[in-house]
């Protein structure tokens, strides 16, 4: 299965593990990959080849309370519900339905 990398990768994981693996200067592999020094250093420090996730740990709405949001999601799973007992008794009833 191919590598899934985001959008602004410039680096695969072949030439991230060649970086780690190298010993010759910073200058010389981002010559050699043309790549920014500065992003040869990074990969050299990382363990690992994989890109490493960004953005917040714990994803919470920016908008809505805790509370807020517990009532929206029960008032959605009673619409999803409610909408699954309508459309039996629609059935139960030979009504078609839409």
């Amino acid at each position: 299965m191919g590598q899934v990398l985001h959008g602004c990768a410039t680096t695969t994981h072949a030439v991230r593990t060649a970086i780690q693996r190298s010993k010759a200067p910073l200058k010389e592999l981002a010559a050699r990959y043309g790549l920014n020094h500065k992003t040869v250093a990074k990969w050299r420090k990382r363990t690992f080849v994989y890109d490493a996730p960004m953005g917040l740990k714990t994803p919470h709405s920016t908008v809505l309370s805790s509370k807020e949001e517990a009532i929206i999601v029960a008032f959605r799973n009673r619409l999803a519900d409610l909408s699954a007992e309508w459309s039996r008794q629609r059935q139960m009833l030979g009504v078609p339905v839409l």
